[in-house]
């Protein structure tokens, strides 16, 4: 780690390229699941309220992650898992619906949170 700043002290060089490291991600997150590269608008008002809708998404989605986290577990962030277990438990409720099933049936047998996180590939 580098700095340009001869009179910076260690520590604080390491906490602005974990600050970085973090934006890298938000802007990866907001990239490849939230369409932050997708607007076809030309209007600043238009391009500004796009770009901070989806970056609210990835935070407002790491919130929820973390609201969700066991106390005494590190957190584990990934949008990718976020969005497919969003799909499966909507298509879970689709069938459901669709074939006129007994949601508390289904709901409670052993194996739904395993099909409600069927391809999330982290905890």
């Amino acid at each position: 780690m580098f700095s340009t700043d001869c009179g910076q002290e260690a520590k604080e060089i390491y906490e602005f390229y974990k600050a970085r490291f973090q934006l890298e991600f938000l802007f990866r997150d907001a990239k490849q699941f939230t369409g932050l590269s997708d607007c076809q608008a030309r209007d600043a008002q238009a391009l500004d309220f796009h770009f901070n809708a989806s970056l609210t998404t990835v935070n407002l989605a790491r919130i929820e992650a973390l609201q969700n986290n066991q106390a005494d577990e590190q957190i584990v962030f990934s949008l990718s898992s976020i969005k497919q277990r969003a799909f499966n438990q909507h298509f879970l409720e689709m069938i459901i619906e669709k074939l006129a099933l007994e949601p508390s049936v289904i709901k409670n047998h052993p194996d739904y949170d395993y099909i409600r996180s069927y391809g999330a590939i982290a905890a």
